[in-house]
Formats: structure tokens, sequence, C-alpha cells
């Protein structure tokens, strides 16, 4: 969506407070919950709300909601950047020495929650070839031509944002759990990308405008759709002319429990089905990659024609 250019008065009105500076000064530097905000300015979370609703309303922070959470990011958009850089000075020491054992907490539950979970995933990984060798032919098919604007849908644990994110202009993750997205922050946060948002959403209502996103990454997450062309069909919503939807899943397999175990909805795709729900989306299928395995493990990859898209496309943000 394209924002609407707020009056400086305004801009300025917003940041004359030393609150709602810190918090954007903050805000500058990692994406925070409003309880989080609280915890670094030591303030309780009502008056924090307030501060950071006002930087909204002035176009100069992004909300969104997440469950029973609120994170807060700095916005994008030119105007914001703009005062961003008037900002960029470093928050008082005692807010960068808080805000430090806020990233240490998120990267500490990150490790938690993988090491709740790790059985089960070894488990499943046991079945199929390498993650090494799946992730060295998406970084093969994908670094033909610049990444751009890529959009993890079904980032999960925030893997392929670790990837792929150094290479992308800029990388937002989705998924619909708070606790994989929690994970998420925590591990992009020890990997150094916590500039790569992510936040809640689902694979059929895509946080994106039409023809905004250079790169869609569906990477194991297909098999959780009830209607995986509906899926593939959003994808190709918001990609731009030229762009690219990398998918990688399981080729037909007769894993029961992966059924009972893992919620898999579906039992993995044969090729004619991924090719037909690609071709009714309108992208053009290339040949896929198959990796043999107890489990099969392909990518498939579809590009929507046309050129590069125009400026004006490449303005358009993250809903």
């Amino acid at each position: 969506m394209f924002r609407k250019m707020t009056p400086l008065a305004d801009l300025f009105r917003a940041l004359a407070d030393p609150t709602r500076l810190r918090i954007a000064q903050l805000a500058r530097n990692m994406e925070l919950t409003v309880g989080e905000l609280a915890q670094v300015l030591e303030q309780s979370q009502p008056r924090v709300s307030r501060h950071v609703r006002i930087l909204a309303e002035a176009g100069l922070l992004e909300r969104n909601k997440e469950g029973s959470w609120v994170f807060v990011r700095f916005a994008g958009g030119r105007q914001a950047e703009a005062v961003g850089a008037l900002i960029d000075a470093e928050p008082p020491v005692e807010d960068l020495e808080r805000l430090e054992a806020v990233r240490h907490a998120r990267v500490s539950a990150a490790e938690a929650y993988f090491d709740a979970h790790a059985q089960d995933w070894d488990r499943l990984r046991q079945l199929h070839v390498a993650d090494s060798e799946v992730e060295a032919a998406i970084l093969g098919l994908l670094s033909q031509r610049p990444i751009g604007r890529l959009l993890d849908v079904g980032t999960g644990t925030g893997r392929m944002l670790e990837l792929l994110g150094d290479a992308a202009a800029e990388a937002v993750g989705i998924d619909r759990s708070a606790d994989m997205l929690r994970a998420a922050r925590g591990k992009l946060e020890a990997a150094g990308l916590g500039a790569c948002p992510v936040r809640q959403g689902d694979m059929l209502t895509l946080p994106a405008d039409g023809q905004s996103i250079d790169t869609v990454v569906l990477h194991h997450v297909l098999h959780f759709a009830e209607r995986p062309g509906e899926a593939i069909k959003e994808a190709a919503r918001v990609l731009a002319p030229g762009g690219r939807l990398l998918i990688a899943d399981f080729a037909p397999h007769t894993r029961e429990e992966l059924r009972r175990e893992h919620a898999h909805v579906r039992l993995g795709f044969a090729d004619e089905a991924v090719d037909g729900w690609m071709h009714a989306a309108g992208l053009t299928a290339r040949p896929p990659v198959h990796f043999e395995g107890a489990l099969t493990v392909t990518i498939w990859l579809g590009e929507k024609p046309g050129g590069v898209a125009t400026p004006e496309d490449q303005k358009k943000d993250f809903a």
C-alpha cells in the first residue's frame, strides 16, 4: 500500500516527547513488543501503548497484532526513512543494555523451543535427503538473478530467511503460529538477521500488495494447505512481473504417520499437480528438481511472465 504523507509539523510533534524519541530509536534497532518496550523504558505498558499509538498515527511506527501481543517496528517508506536518518543517534546506554537483555531472552527462548522439538524434527529429517543438499539447490536456482524483495511463506523457524536474507533487498517471513514466530525471531537475532521481520499471517491472504514481491518461497509448508492451488494462486498474485515462486516439498508418499504426528494435510505432490496449479495461476513452470530418499523432496520453480517490475511496483509495501 502507498503511505500517505504526514505533515512535517505532526511528525516533529510526535517526536518532541523524549520517551517517544527513545521508542523510535529503539524500533530502529529491532522489532519489539509493547511489553518489551515497557521493559526497556521501565515504564508502564499502558503509557508506552499511548506513545506507540501517537508514533503510529504519525506514520513512524507500524504495529502488527500477533495473538495477544502487539509487535512494533519502525515504518518503511521514504518519509519515515528520512526521519529515521535524523534520529539514528544511538539510544541511551541504559536503553541499549536493557535492549540487549531482551535480545538475549529471545535467543534463549528460541534455543529452549528447538531443544524441546529437536527429537521430532530429527526423526523427520532422517526420512529425506540432507537439508544441505536441498538448500544448495535452492541457492543455485535463485542466484541466477537478484532475489529482490523476498516473502517467505510459512517461515517456521526462519531457516529460509537465514539462508536468503543477506542476498535479498528486503525479506519478510510470515507464519500462522505465534510460537514458531517467537522461535524464529530468536534464531534470526542469533544469526545477526534481526532486521528481517516476521509476522503472523496466512498463506491464503498474504500481507503484500499485488505485483510487489520479487521472490516468494514456500519451503515445506504446502503440505499443510487444505487448498494448495489457492495458496499458489495467492503467491502468484503478489509476484511482480518476472517474479519467481519457489516451492520445496515432498513428492507423493504413503507415510500416514505424518498426518497423525505432524498434522500434514497432503501426503506430497505430483509434478503434474503443481505444474497445473502454477499454470492456472498464470505462472510458467520450470522443470522440477528431485532429491530421492525414503521421502523424495522436490523443488518446483514458477515464473510470472513479464519483465522487471516497474519503479512504481517496487515502491509498494508489505501490508
